[in-house]
């Protein structure tokens, strides 16, 4: 009988069978009849074949599973979908996918057990040939499981640019609220509070982008001087990640070793194997736009309705509207972090709450003691 820790762990990689399998199914339908349409319904039944694996281990171990359903997270991305495009979540699965490499990595490396361990580096071996399929259908050419691709590092820009929006600015308009500011008043605070925070990341979003330049160069660098001063230690690396890919230990050795006869090859082999930074496509210019003006839309929404109203009502108005959105965007920040949709979506609302209660206080205790 496997731990309860244990257990639990497989529960959830089963989840994320069922819902990848879910996901992969909403994409066929979702295609006109083609090859990417066969594609996606191929990784669909080889995720179906994935949820067998967990739930025959399970019951190898004692533990009977109900039928899983997919999870309210999946239906979300799924009806999102169909609003946005199927490439959103075609990109999105590519993230999966990539995610899914490096924890069934870890899990294999972490796992006591060996049923853990050889289930896991299939599915790490499966998942890395899943993220290839896709590679191939979105057009992108670098391993998912390195680094963002595609639009959904934009995508993700856009939410944390909004969240900081937000956040920062519905404290400020409830400080003013309980200083016990006229609307008029409330209105300019809030709009001078917009421009200064869209500007503030926006510059913030354009200089971290441009850091990220030349932490690539670094690591480029130093990645070079590895493969000069420890060879083997590279080589090992090298053949460690063409096992992930779905090769064997003796052709990943071979391969290794005839890459790291050639210096020049082989950093080119270790910057996009390793460090995933085969082709960049960081672009400052355009990440600070996109930062600015998803901060500017976020900082917008508690200020809005003072624009039409006065009074009561407008406050109750601000305070609804900041908090549900502060709900959506903690639900939205879990499709790139992976937690609980619920979960996330409700630490938002707290810290929403929490900002708005210390900046009333704070405008309050101002107005008392000024």
């Amino acid at each position: 009988m496997a731990e309860k820790s244990v257990r639990r762990t497989w529960l959830k990689y089963l989840q994320d069978e069922v819902d990848a399998a879910f996901l992969y199914q909403k994409l066929a339908e979702a295609t006109p009849a083609s090859r990417k349409k066969e594609s996606y319904q191929m990784l669909h039944d080889i995720e179906q074949k994935h949820q067998e694996a967990w739930l025959k281990l399970l019951h190898s171990h004692g533990l009977e599973v109900k039928k899983v359903k997919p999870s309210l997270k999946a239906r979300l991305m799924a009806g999102i979908s169909r609003w946005v495009g199927a490439e959103w979540l075609s990109y999105l699965m590519l993230k999966e996918e990539g995610n899914e490499v490096k924890t069934y990595l870890q899990l294999y490396r972490q796992a006591n057990d060996a049923p853990t361990r050889s289930i896991a580096i299939q599915l790490a071996r499966d998942s890395a040939g899943h993220a290839g399929e896709l590679n191939k259908l979105l057009g992108e050419d670098t391993e998912p499981w390195h680094g963002t691709a595609g639009t959904g590092g934009m995508l993700r820009n856009v939410v944390y640019g909004f969240n900081d929006g937000l956040t920062a600015n519905f404290g400020l308009v409830a400080g003013v609220i309980g200083a016990q500011a006229s609307a008029h008043f409330i209105l300019i605070s809030g709009l001078a509070g917009l421009i200064a925070d869209a500007l503030s990341m926006g510059s913030s979003g354009f200089l971290a982008a441009q850091s990220e330049r030349e932490v690539y160069a670094h690591e480029i660098a130093m990645e070079a001087e590895e493969i000069q001063l420890m060879p083997e230690l590279e080589k090992e690396e090298l053949v460690a990640i063409y096992q992930a890919k779905g090769m064997d230990e003796a052709a990943a050795r071979e391969l290794a070793e005839e890459v790291m006869k050639h210096p020049q090859r082989a950093l080119e082999e270790q910057a996009r194997e390793e460090l995933g930074i085969g082709e960049q496509r960081i672009t400052p210019l355009r990440e600070g736009w996109v930062t600015g003006l998803s901060t500017a839309v976020g900082a917008f929404i508690p200020v809005f309705p003072f624009l039409f109203w006065q009074g009561r009502l407008a406050i109750w108005l601000s305070i609804i509207l900041s908090m549900l959105s502060h709900f959506a965007v903690g639900a939205a920040r879990s499709f790139f972090t992976g937690r609980n949709l619920w979960r996330s979506g409700m630490e938002m609302f707290i810290v929403g709450m929490g900002v708005a209660g210390i900046g009333y206080m704070l405008g309050d205790l101002i107005i008392r003691v000024f």
